[in-house]
This record gives C-alpha cells, structure tokens and sequence, in this order.
C-alpha cells in the first residue's frame, strides 16, 4: 500500500471520552486503557476548556465548526456544506439542518430520544420525508432529501431563529433547548402540521406494532448559506483563527458530519494504514469517531467502558505505536463532554518523557 508520507499530522476527536465529572473517578479505575494513558500524560501541551455558556450545541460539534471554518461566534453554520457532501446544491439559500425526532413526555417536561436509537430504514425517511416535504411546501419551504436521518430545510426568512444541535438536547427538558427568535412561532406552526401529517402515518403505525418510537417532530439547526459560508471563514481568517482546513475521516457519526468527510470509514482496524493511506490537506487529517456518544447520552456506562476498551484496541494502540516510530508527527486528541472538552498534542519526543508515569487521571 502506498502511503502519502508528508502527511503526518492527525487529529482525533472522541466525543464524550471524557466521562460524566460524577462518574469520572470510578469510570477511570475501570478503565484498562495504557495506550491513552501515554497518549494523554507525554504531551507536548495539554488545556481544558470549558464550552462557551451561551452555546447551544456540545463541544465537540463547537469544535469541529471552528476547526473547518464553519461558526459562526458559538452557532455552527453547516448546512450548505452538508448539503455538498449529499450532493446537493445550495444555490443562494439559507438552509438548516433537520434531524427527524422521537419527542416524548416525561414527568412534566418534554423530552426528545436520541436519533440514532430510531435506526430509520431507507423507505421510511423516504416515505415520512415525502409527508413532511408537502407541509414544506406549503409554507413556502423546499426540503430536500440528504439521508433517512438528514433533510434540508430552505428558509430565507429565518435568520434570527436560535436553534440547538439534536445531540446537546437529547435528554433534557426541551423548554430550554427549542428555538427561539422572532421565527421560532412560524417553525412551531411549521412543526404541528408535519407532527399532524405523521400522527397516522402507515411508517409510524407500523413503526410502533414491531415496538419502535414513532417519527413524531423535526429538529432544525445549524443554519447556512453559500454567502454566511463565505463571511464565516473570512472572519475567522481575519481573526488568525483559521488555518489550512483539515481533511476530514469519519466513524460512527451522525449524517451531518459525515456528510464533510472525504473518507467515511465503516470499521477502525488498520487505522494507521488507513489514515495515511488517505492523504490530507496542508494541515493533516482529522478523524472524528463517535462510537462512545450513545451510550453516553444513555448513561450506560458499562456500555461506555466496553467502547473505551474496544478504542484501546483499534485506535490509541495503533496510533501510539505509529508515533513511536515515526510515521506520525503529531498527534492531537481533542476529548469531549457535554460542558467541556480536553485538547492535548503528544509527539514522537513528547512519548520519550519516561519520567512521566502514563494515568488516566487527565479524563477527570
């Protein structure tokens, strides 16, 4: 195999690998993983930075934006660059991002589940895509199809609706995570007559007889067009925020960010090869694996273990050793929880610090 060797600069990102604070110390003495533990302790620098109060959205999806030049201040602008990745064309518009939802009632508040726990077949995004488009379409929305779990919604009109990621509202009370704005009461209109469209739908009636959570809401956010994609990178370059954009690999992740991957992996064995099998652009590769996220959203740790310890195998010990001899140069790993995230970068040099001793105790 041939490997693009001045490629030798890699960015993991690891959505929630950082446990829950009121957990972390148990999790952690659980936590079999010395190849992290070197990763994360001979470091050439290492910051923890708390997410921005007014964010609507988890670090990491912060992160990521910032990092692709696709943020705008806290609010991740994506869509239009979403929209490429499905082979859509944008034109002139501004679009959102729209994840259907399962939202239910619990105690006194609403609550949405996580998406990926609806695994939405191909006919079934189609068909209930299909309802939803003639709801669209009537209030003067065009919505195109991107995947089962990602639709686009053109919506010129709304740009001082504040929205928040599906992932960061995932099990909280939805009165504080909806959107808000001037334009939030024609999306609740927008919502009711899709919820009414979907409420007999066949794909639901059958969904709910094989026991499945039905498809009853769409969850709207992170709002571009060409032009607000254009001025978002300008200000960050301007601001000396912006560099040479990443090439981008992704595992495991929700349909908007896979959407921006140039390599979309459907297993970690063989990760080195792989990663430097694919070239990058002028400031490496970043790969995003997001096989932790679900059961971190769930709270099933024991889950979150088996996943952590499936990482060790597959990814920080390939990783490590293909930095100690020399065919990686860098290695950043950016770890996440919903209020913050941890940005360390270790180096060949940086794993020659044998005086310290590898722990685990950076992911308190």
């Amino acid at each position: 195999m041939a490997y693009n060797t001045g490629m030798a600069h890699i960015s993991l990102v690891l959505p929630f690998a950082l446990p829950a604070p009121e957990f972390a110390s148990d999790l952690i003495r659980a936590l079999e993983a010395p190849a992290l533990a070197a990763l994360l302790s001979r470091t050439s620098s290492a910051a923890r930075h708390p997410l921005a109060p007014t964010a609507r959205v988890l670090p990491h999806e912060l992160w990521i934006a910032r990092t692709l030049g696709l943020a705008n201040g806290v609010a991740p602008g994506l869509a239009a660059s979403c929209m490429r990745g499905y082979g859509l064309d944008p034109g002139d518009g501004t679009w959102f991002v729209v994840n259907p939802a399962h939202i239910q009632i619990a105690h006194s508040h609403l609550m949405m589940g996580d998406p990926r726990q609806l695994d939405l077949r191909e006919d079934e995004g189609r068909q209930l895509f299909d309802s939803a488009r003639a709801c669209c379409e009537e209030a003067g929305h065009a919505l195109l199809y991107g995947a089962p779990d990602t639709w686009f919604l053109r919506a010129d009109d709304w740009d001082g609706i504040h929205t928040a990621s599906p992932d960061a509202a995932i099990g909280m009370n939805l009165t504080d995570w909806v959107p808000t704005g001037p334009q939030a009461r024609a999306f609740r209109k927008l919502q009711n007559e899709v919820q009414v469209s979907w409420y007999t739908h066949p794909v639901n009636a059958a969904r709910e007889s094989r026991g499945q959570a039905p498809v009853n809401a769409i969850w709207p956010w992170g709002a571009a067009s060409v032009a607000a994609e254009h001025a978002q990178k300008l200000v960050a370059r301007a601001a000396g925020k912006l560099g040479p954009a990443p090439a981008l690999s992704t595992y495991a992740t929700p349909g908007w960010l896979t959407a921006l991957a140039d390599q979309r992996l459907d297993g970690l064995s063989g990760i080195a090869d792989k990663l430097l099998a694919a070239g990058a652009a002028a400031n490496g590769r970043l790969l995003v694996c997001g096989n932790v996220t679900a059961a971190a959203l769930a709270a099933d740790w024991h889950a979150w273990l088996q996943e952590m310890h499936a990482l060790e195998q597959v990814l920080f010990a390939p990783l490590l050793a293909a930095l100690k001899a020399g065919r990686i140069k860098s290695l950043r790993l950016v770890l996440s929880h919903r209020d913050a995230h941890l940005d360390t970068t270790t180096t060949p040099m940086a794993q020659r610090k044998f005086w310290r001793r590898p722990t685990l105790e950076a992911l308190k």
